[in-house]
């Protein structure tokens, strides 16, 4: 049988990552983008001629548009069928402290990130009835540091979500957790930067995308774990070593 997965945020970094992994194992997948048009192409095109025997179907959609993020699972399963795996990595990351946080800061950080997940969860339950979900959330999860206040907070309602949906949908529908941590520098900033950062970590060194893509197939394959949090985060959940 054929496997499918719908990533969001599919043409680059860590979802560009997993999607030549799952398509690497046997997948075939929807490449979620938003203004990422020829990153998207490039990596259909790049995975049809290594994986023939594959589809690879790129789909823009703006999450942080509601009317857009209702229609879009409807639509791929109405094009295509359904799908067995649903992967919420997209997300805003956008810094403020509570004071300084506007109300458009607010609103675009819940949007994509929380408001977003929500309606595809809610939306593959409907349409694809079966399968898995995993949601990408942040270490940050476990700390109360504001700096990114609005992000965390929609990041710490993720996980509950989590949760919630796992047991709403089980047992026909797995759905678990990934935090990452100081895994890929900025688009602005270099391996300096994230190896300074990764200097006050239990582990002393970035993650990268390896612990992130071993994170999923652990999820994928065990087949008892729903409702679960992985950190993939080099031990920062536990705290800095300042």
């Amino acid at each position: 049988m054929e496997k499918t997965a719908l990533i969001t945020g599919a043409s680059k970094r860590i979802g560009k990552a997993l999607t030549q992994f799952l398509a690497e194992n046997g997948w075939s997948v929807i490449i979620h983008y938003n203004t990422s048009e020829k990153p998207a192409k490039d990596l259909e095109s790049e995975l049809k001629r290594k994986f023939p025997n594959q589809n690879f179907f790129p789909v823009q959609t703006d999450l942080s548009n509601l009317d857009e993020v209702v229609k879009l699972i409807s639509k791929v399963v109405s094009d295509i069928g359904k799908f067995q795996l649903l992967v919420n990595n997209a997300s805003v990351f956008d810094p403020g402290y509570i004071y300084e946080t506007s109300e458009k800061l607010f609103e675009s950080q819940f949007n994509v990130n929380l408001r977003a997940p929500f309606f595809l969860i809610r939306d593959f339950a409907k349409y694809c009835k079966a399968g898995n979900i995993i949601n990408f959330v942040d270490t940050r999860v476990t700390m109360n540091k504001s700096n990114f206040a609005a992000y965390s907070l929609s990041k710490k309602s993720l996980m509950d979500l989590t949760k919630m949906a796992a047991l709403e949908f089980a047992p026909n529908i797995r759905i678990n957790a990934i935090a990452p941590g100081v895994t890929l520098p900025p688009p602005d900033e270099d391996e300096n930067y994230l190896h300074k950062l990764a200097e006050k970590i239990p582990m002393k060194k970035p993650g990268g995308v390896e612990p992130i893509i071993k994170s999923v197939d652990y999820l994928l394959k065990n087949d008892h774990l729903t409702g679960q949090l992985l950190f993939a985060d080099g031990g920062e959940n536990l705290g800095l070593n300042v």
